[in-house]
């Protein structure tokens, strides 16, 4: 499965795959990427953005579909992913199964940064 880390807490998302949501700082678009559980570590199968801009313009291989872009990124599985809060911007947002919800409802509002990493909670 998933879990979020912030400090002592560990939160565990009782599944292998989640959306990770957020809207650009400055360009106030929605950026989306799908996270995998493997063996290896995460992976991220998909990134999604409904337009380009400061610094999050799609790379070459994106496809432009119904006003999304959307691509493989090319990294390879990572043990954890850092999640830094700054307080200027929006919460992150963790979507499974269509529902996203704030990263506030499920680890403190005020932790920083929060680690998302494979785990073998129950």
């Amino acid at each position: 499965m998933i879990c979020l880390a912030a400090g002592a807490v560990l939160v565990p998302l009782l599944g292998n795959t989640l959306t990770l949501a957020w809207t650009h700082s400055v360009e106030k678009i929605l950026w989306e990427e799908d996270w995998r559980r493997t063996p290896q570590g995460l992976v991220i199968d998909e990134a999604r953005v409904r337009g380009s801009g400061a610094g999050m313009e799609p790379p070459p291989e994106a496809r432009l579909k119904d006003g999304v872009w959307s691509w493989k990124p090319g990294i390879p599985p990572q043990r954890e992913v850092v999640l830094r809060r700054s307080g200027a911007t929006a919460d992150w947002r963790i979507c499974r199964e269509r529902r996203c919800r704030p990263l506030g409802e499920v680890v403190p509002g005020d932790a920083d940064p929060v680690v998302m990493t494979a785990c073998d909670q129950p």
